[in-house]
């Protein structure tokens, strides 16, 4: 039986392969290549079976990941073929040489198209894959979005639409980016391109909006490390209000501070120096521009080495939320309230399930929290080997993810509990007080479950509700730095994979052909460094959330529905489960094809159509800071950021119509390239995979025909060429 994965050499030589030797060694593959296409000259079958007993590295069949041939010409060398003698190998060899001395003028340009800036890495490991996509998909959602929306839309009973659309919608899109990127071996603009040319659009489309959420992403890292470092202080910045010195030499608490709190006035006033309009940026805050800049330095070194680099940092980032997590797990049960917390945010509240906003929520949340159609799910995949079995994957990264929802949640509410509890103590007690001196008038209205239920979501909740919490904690500073440390981690890995979809795309669209991938990085790091500055003034967390309710939300939910439409209709769902079977050994089921066809598309039109209807009946608007008042009040929208925000979508959709109409002109916005190479006969073999004959109930629901195609689809449209072995 073949073993597939010695049809590449090890990684680790590809630094010691002299310039000479390479182009010798390039058309040596290209000759091996080309027999094992073809079954019928009994090479390829003979030479992978003297070969079984070498151990190869984790993505070893990816032709990608190729700088040279150095280990397969040593193979040959070591270990001749036992279908010829040792002087016909010789006399082979010795053609090789002269051919690429007589050519050497002719192949100079594909020797050179082939350098290693072109390669495409791969993991080290599994466990760094599944480590990377962890880390991707689990982010800062998990931890200040989720508890917010489990509590506001009827608490256990939100688990119903929750994992209700996590099957019928998260799940079966990740398994299909994680298989098409498997398949196809490229990053989302060659992935689709390569399905049907005129669907380039879709590609470009992801890496659009990858650059736009990573360009406001990482200002939430910069306001992690502001925290961090201040976190080392003692006392903490914000555990008491500043005080003033007046024209008559008086000191006073800052009046903003005594009518907010102190953890509201250091948010808004210190670190963000928020204005009370968008309209009104006010000063540039150095302090933040400083912050965005270290950030992306960071950023930037961390990916620079490529996909090895940064799948190795990994092991830190993916990791370390979760060691925070349990150890704040441990430490808020202990506390006092925190039953009552975790009991709010867990009890049902069946109602809420006639409530067509929790549906519409749950799927929200599911389809952001996974990362769909950023691109980088389909940059990450690309990178494994051909027989990874990526429905494991989809399932175990897709249920790592909920689960850890969950389990931030109890941890999140089990502090939100403590903090509540301690409030309405202070509160009782000063009640209690103003009854002793028979004082009736005026007296507070003290209510746990009104605590509780005053929580906040996204910054609110990190950076004032969680650290208005962690002062009231017996060595505070130790558990400030070990929060703002877990939402940095959790934010630069989820940076990593929405950055990686953007170079994944620009490397193989090939617009820079001859600089290097660390450039590509650099310059991409870079630009987004100068556009962020932005968000470093008066106005910046207003430009942020503008950025977040337009331009990471309905461009994604359009781009994974022309995806799910293009593998179904396009593509086709019979040769996709081809694909899988042929890539795992097992094929999909009766309900994971039923949903790439029908249910997820019609899942996504439903939660399209209904934020639609929400935005235009409801409206939208900010929560702007009054600093007199001390508090926030929301404001509309002003008309020139009605604009950008139609800007930031339609600049991220219409790649994908443009691109079709651009082509059937004939304009070329992605030129044609040709598919990555993919041991599909040895795949075959190896797995002793035989046609699938379709059932009765897949032919009437999925339009299957005797002939292999399907109804309303184009399977072999724009596909790369079958075998010699399946023409035969």
């Amino acid at each position: 039986m073949a073993n597939t994965a010695q049809l590449l050499r090890r990684q680790s030589s590809r630094d010691i392969v002299l310039k000479s030797q390479k182009s010798i060694d390039q058309l040596e593959l290209r000759e091996l290549r080309g027999r094992l296409v073809s079954k019928e000259h009994g090479v390829g079958h003979h030479h992978h079976t003297s070969l079984h007993h070498h151990q190869p590295l984790y993505g070893a069949t990816n032709q990608g990941f190729m700088s040279d041939a150095f280990d397969e010409s040593s193979e040959l060398e070591q270990d001749p073929p036992p279908f010829g003698s040792e002087a016909s190998t010789s006399k082979a060899k010795a053609e090789l040489v002269a051919n690429a001395s007589a050519v050497a003028a002719d192949q100079q340009d594909i020797v050179e198209g082939e350098k290693e800036g072109e390669e495409r890495e791969s993991w080290d490991s599994k466990i760094m894959f599944l480590l990377a996509t962890i880390g991707y998909a689990v982010g800062l959602g998990n931890v200040w979005r989720f508890p917010y929306l489990a509590q506001k839309n009827g608490g256990g009973a939100f688990l119903v639409p929750y994992f209700i659309m996590l099957c019928i919608q998260g799940i079966p899109i990740f398994y299909l980016e994680l298989a098409i990127g498997q398949r196809l071996r490229k990053g989302a603009i060659g992935v689709w391109s390569q399905v049907s040319p005129y669907l380039g659009g879709i590609g470009i489309s992801s890496a659009v909006v990858s650059y736009i959420v990573a360009l406001y992403y990482n200002t939430i890292i910069a306001w992690c490390l502001i925290y961090l470092l201040h976190s080392f202080e003692s006392p903490l910045p914000w555990a008491d209000c500043p005080t003033r010195l007046y024209k008559n030499f008086t000191y006073d608490h800052e009046p903003e501070c005594v009518a907010s709190s102190p953890t509201q006035f250091y948010w808004y006033r210190t670190t963000l120096q928020c204005s009370e309009s968008v309209d009104l940026p006010e000063n540039f805050n150095y302090h933040m521009a400083i912050a965005l800049i270290v950030s992306w330095f960071l950023v930037y070194i961390c990916m620079v080495q490529g996909i090895t680099s940064s799948g190795k940092i990994v092991y830190m980032t993916a990791i370390f939320p979760y060691v925070v997590l349990i150890i704040f797990f441990f430490r808020g049960i202990t506390l006092k309230g925190a039953a009552d917390g975790v009991a709010h945010l867990f009890t049902p509240r069946w109602e809420t399930l006639l409530d067509p906003v929790v549906w519409l929520e749950a799927g929200t949340q599911i389809f952001f929290s996974l990362g769909l159609a950023f691109g980088g799910l389909i940059a990450f995949s690309s990178y494994n080997p051909a027989n990874n079995n990526c429905y494991r994957d989809a399932l175990l990264v897709s249920l790592t993810n909920c689960g850890t929802s969950m389990f931030a949640g109890v941890v999140v509410f089990s502090v939100i509990g403590f903090k509540a509890t301690a409030t309405f103590d202070r509160c009782t007690e000063e009640r209690n007080g103003l009854m002793a001196q028979n004082r009736t008038h005026n007296l507070p209205v003290c209510d746990l479950q009104t605590e509780l239920a005053n929580s906040a979501s996204g910054t609110g909740l990190a950076f004032i509700i969680f650290t208005e919490a962690i002062n009231q904690f017996p060595g505070a500073q130790l558990w400030a730095v070990l929060f703002f440390l877990m939402l940095f981690t959790l934010g630069i890995d989820s940076q990593f994979g929405t950055l990686e979809g953007v170079v994944t795309s620009l490397v193989d669209m090939k617009l820079f052909p001859n600089l290097p991938k660390e450039y590509i990085v650099g310059g991409l790091c870079f630009s987004c460094c100068l556009i962020s500055m932005c968000f470093a003034n008066g106005a910046g967390s207003y430009i942020f959330q503008l950025m977040d309710s337009f331009a990471g939300n309905f461009p994604l939910l359009i781009i994974a529905l022309f995806e799910c439409l293009s593998i179904s209709y396009i593509y086709g769902v019979r040769r996709f489960s081809d694909d899988i079977e042929m890539m795992t050994g097992s094929r999909p089921n009766f309900y994971w094809m039923f949903c790439w066809k029908y249910l997820s598309p019609c899942a996504m039109v439903t939660i399209l159509l209904a934020s639609f209807y929400q935005l235009l009946t409801e409206g939208s608007s900010y929560p702007a800071w009054i600093g007199a008042k001390g508090a926030s009040e929301n404001q509309e929208w002003p008309h020139w950021c009605i604009v950008v925000a139609f800007f930031l979508i339609l600049s991220s959709i219409l790649w994908i119509p443009i691109v079709a109409v651009l082509r059937l002109c004939g304009i070329k916005v992605v030129e044609d390239s040709d598919p990555a190479w993919f041991p599909e006969a040895e795949l075959r073999e190896v797995h002793g995979i035989v046609p699938h004959e379709p059932t009765e109930l897949e032919r009437s629901i999925f339009c299957f025909n005797m002939d292999g195609t399907e109804g309303m689809c184009c399977p072999k449209y724009g596909l790369p060429e079958k075998s010699l072995e399946e023409e035969e």
